[in-house]
């Protein structure tokens, strides 16, 4: 490394996050038809109300509420399918999930947000999703075994192909499940670092919500007392 790279400016960083989305990574897929949703049976629908698009977006972080991002602190609806830009599979399909699960993918609706730290330049973000029915478990299930199996992928980002080398760790003791793991992407030598990027997710009822940290050439975590904070609002909003 180039001992004159010792920081990242912000034109970088915002390449750096935006050039290493693997295939399916961007916040490009759409929630569930509502129509979909409307051929649950009443009866269904008593046992299990998902929470809504609207629901999420209340239950979301606002302005005043998180001290260590600056704001205007923003959340984010899916953009519409087919409009953002398509990637080719990964080169482990027993990885897929990972990927899946911080996109929402297969919920009936999902929000994102994106939090821009003080203390690291580089961000981190959520996703808040729903589902119907037992979805939620079945998804996390198929996340859980995901770790054991999937070592490391190849995938295609906005600046190229990349490497991503997959590391499980403990999660915090939130939400009814929960599961933590890094992806590390090595980058050349005019940046500070690898790009290694944490994710947290937890299930609680019928939601997923995903936190994911990103640094370079450091191990930085996302604040364990937002999740919890956030994981308390959509226990809260599902009970009867």
């Amino acid at each position: 490394m180039q001992a004159r790279t010792t920081r990242l400016t912000t034109r970088a960083v915002a390449t750096v996050i935006g050039g290493f989305l693997a295939s399916g990574c961007a916040p490009t897929q759409e929630p569930k038809a509502a129509a979909e949703a409307s051929s649950t049976t009443p009866s269904a629908k008593a046992a299990v109300t998902p929470l809504t698009m609207a629901q999420l977006k209340d239950l979301a972080f606002k302005d005043g509420e998180v001290p260590q991002a600056h704001e205007p602190i923003e959340v984010k609806e899916p953009l519409p399918q087919g409009s953002g830009r398509s990637f080719p599979p990964i080169s482990v399909p027993a990885c897929q999930p990972l990927i899946d699960i911080r996109n929402g993918e297969g919920s009936l609706a999902h929000v994102f947000q994106r939090f821009n730290w003080k203390e690291n330049i580089m961000g981190g973000n959520s996703t808040l999703a729903s589902y119907e029915e037992d979805e939620a478990e079945q998804r996390f299930a198929e996340l859980k075994e995901a770790p054991a199996t999937c070592r490391s992928y190849e995938g295609e980002g906005y600046v190229g192909p990349f490497k991503a080398t997959v590391a499980p760790e403990t999660p915090p003791q939130v939400g009814e499940e929960a599961v933590a793991f890094r992806e590390i992407v090595p980058m050349g030598p005019e940046q500070p670092g690898d790009r290694n990027e944490q994710f947290i997710v937890v299930r609680t009822g019928n939601t997923i919500a995903t936190f994911s940290e990103l640094s370079m050439g450091a191990s930085r975590s996302f604040p364990t007392e937002l999740i919890s904070r956030q994981v308390e609002r959509l226990r809260n909003a599902q009970r009867p």
